[in-house]
């Protein structure tokens, strides 16, 4: 079995931008669950990582917008955003593109996807990367889902995604991780940010660690978007990588309703994979 470790982190910039604002107790309890996802990571010895990440508007706009987008560049700089402001230094992370290019053609048999040799990687990669491979030496092979704006890829095709996804890298002799970043609760640029829907957040973690992804799965863009805000709309991400691991059951290392960082921030781990 190739895939050696199934990770998924919430990215909200505050977590490395302004950790100080955060209650001492709530930004010490996540940032050390942070630290022991990082050391499974280590302990996995992957070749090579695939990065489920959101689209930011930073790569693509109104004028296009791929639903999926896989990065088989032979490299990829991030963040995008001001190094000061993000706290995350700007480097220049290895691609995969060899094992880029055939997960496009094999994914594309079922899935339609885009793909581009130039993608800058924002906060939504670079702030779980910064602490899970802060050596950046890692190849990674970045895949990009539309979690921005509708018409959003249906939840079903995300799951389904994954599980293409799981069910190719599996025959790789590589090692592969996968990492799904974003959410969960949160409404970014809106008048309730702030606001966190914590029940809305223990369901979705209680249903994926359980390896009942497929629920959620099922659930309504306008339900989730009227529940969690339009930002748990990332939990496609997750979705993705729990389906890739055949719905293993997961760990919650951490899940912390950070207000100042205005979003429900979760770490988490599917215990099977490796």
């Amino acid at each position: 079995m190739s895939i050696v470790a199934a990770l998924a982190a919430s990215h909200a910039p505050g977590i490395t931008g302004w950790p100080e604002s955060a209650p001492p107790d709530q930004a010490g309890r996540f940032l050390k669950a942070f630290e022991g996802l990082g050391e499974r990571l280590s302990a996995s010895r992957p070749d090579v990582l695939i990065v489920l990440t959101p689209e930011h508007w930073v790569n693509f706009f109104l004028n296009n917008m791929p639903a999926f987008c896989v990065g088989i560049g032979d490299s990829f700089a991030g963040p995008a955003e001001e190094p000061a402001w993000l706290k995350v230094p700007r480097v220049t992370i290895p691609g995969a593109p060899k094992q880029a290019r055939a997960l496009f053609r094999e994914m594309s048999r079922e899935i339609d996807l885009a793909f581009s040799e130039e993608l800058a990687l924002d906060h939504g990669a670079m702030v779980p990367l910064h602490f899970l491979a802060p050596q950046m030496d890692l190849p990674v092979i970045p895949i990009f889902i539309n979690c921005l704006t509708h018409p959003l890829p249906p939840l079903q095709r995300c799951h389904r995604m994954g599980q293409v996804l799981g069910e190719l890298v599996r025959a790789w002799p590589e090692r592969v991780a996968l990492i799904a970043t974003g959410g969960l609760s949160h409404w970014p640029g809106m008048p309730q940010a702030g606001k966190i829907n914590v029940e809305f957040d223990l369901r979705f973690l209680q249903a994926i660690t359980e390896g009942r992804s497929e629920e959620f799965a099922r659930y309504a863009d306008e339900a989730i978007e009227a529940e969690a805000g339009p930002g748990a709309h990332e939990i496609r991400t997750w979705l993705a990588v729990a389906a890739a691991v055949r719905g293993m059951k997961g760990e919650v290392f951490a899940y912390e309703a950070v207000q100042a960082w205005a979003t429900g921030c979760a770490i988490a781990a599917f215990s099977g994979a490796g």
